[in-house]
């Protein structure tokens, strides 16, 4: 397992995106998964950076397990507790006018992925997103 830690900003976005394309592509990662995966991560960085630590400094810990055709990236973190899964999905049906802000990052997170978990434990945020593909 692969392990990157840095501070939750949205600067460190490159490094992030780096990291994971570097772990996807020794995998034989398809091209078309990795884009998928690399869209999720970065929704899910940004977020951290973003919300994670208002209005201070923190740090985000970013695991990537790749094996088997599986990828399994974890994010965690320290600052505020929050679950994005609970927010309840937006309905893509009404126009952008008529929807609330928010919520469709994860919805696409949640849509590419085979797989969004999230739990609070020991004063840590723990998201895992999970990816199987066929190796090229």
């Amino acid at each position: 397992m692969a392990k990157l830690e840095l501070k939750a900003e949205v600067g460190g976005l490159e490094r992030v995106t780096a990291f994971i394309d570097e772990q996807l592509e020794a995998a034989d990662c398809p091209v078309k998964t990795q884009m998928q995966i690399e869209l999720a991560v970065e929704e899910i960085f940004v977020n951290i950076a973003n919300y994670a630590y208002p209005p201070g400094e923190g740090v985000v810990s970013i695991s990537a397990e790749i094996a088997g055709g599986t990828a399994v990236i974890t994010f965690e973190d320290k600052g505020v507790p929050y679950d994005p899964l609970e927010k309840t999905d937006p309905d893509i049906n009404l126009s952008a006018e008529q929807r609330e802000i928010g919520g469709l990052g994860i919805f696409m997170v949640k849509k590419s992925m085979d797989d969004v978990r999230y739990e609070y434990r020991d004063g840590m945020n723990i998201l895992t997103l999970v990816k199987e593909f066929m190796p090229k």
